[in-house]
């Protein structure tokens, strides 16, 4: 029975391995540019979020999109509802921050990860505006 639900269902846990190592690449990628890395796979109510994280003064919130081929591109799998529901997460956890909010920007980090293949690596800074 249990074996029935985990097929039917998944395994539970919601995970996606290469996804998953795409986040962890992408935090490592960006800490080795100097990125603090503050919250992974940040949830609220409205939204998520990858990985935020700090750029000098500036508050990051980081997209990952991992895929085994570019085609299309990561980046292009980032849609307006996406962007939407990603500015709605970084809103609820800028709330924390009060009346003195920090400077915030949106990232995307694509990494296009082929089986049996070193994975590549694009980072796309102010990848697009918050849609309040």
């Amino acid at each position: 029975m249990i074996d029935w639900l985990r097929r039917l269902f998944g395994s539970g846990g919601g995970t996606n391995p290469l996804g998953q190592r795409g986040e962890n690449l992408a935090a490592r990628f960006l800490r080795d540019l100097g990125y603090k890395i503050m919250v992974c796979n940040f949830r609220c109510n409205v939204g998520e979020i990858d990985i935020i994280a700090r750029d000098g003064d500036t508050l990051v919130f980081v997209e990952v999109k991992t895929r085994t081929d570019d085609e299309p591109t990561p980046e292009e799998q980032i849609n307006r509802g996406k962007r939407h529901r990603i500015t709605k997460a970084a809103k609820s956890y800028l709330s924390r921050y009060g009346t003195s909010q920090p400077g915030a920007r949106f990232d995307v980090v694509a990494v296009v990860w082929p089986k049996g293949q070193a994975p590549q690596v694009r980072h796309m800074r102010s990848a697009f505006e918050a849609t309040f």
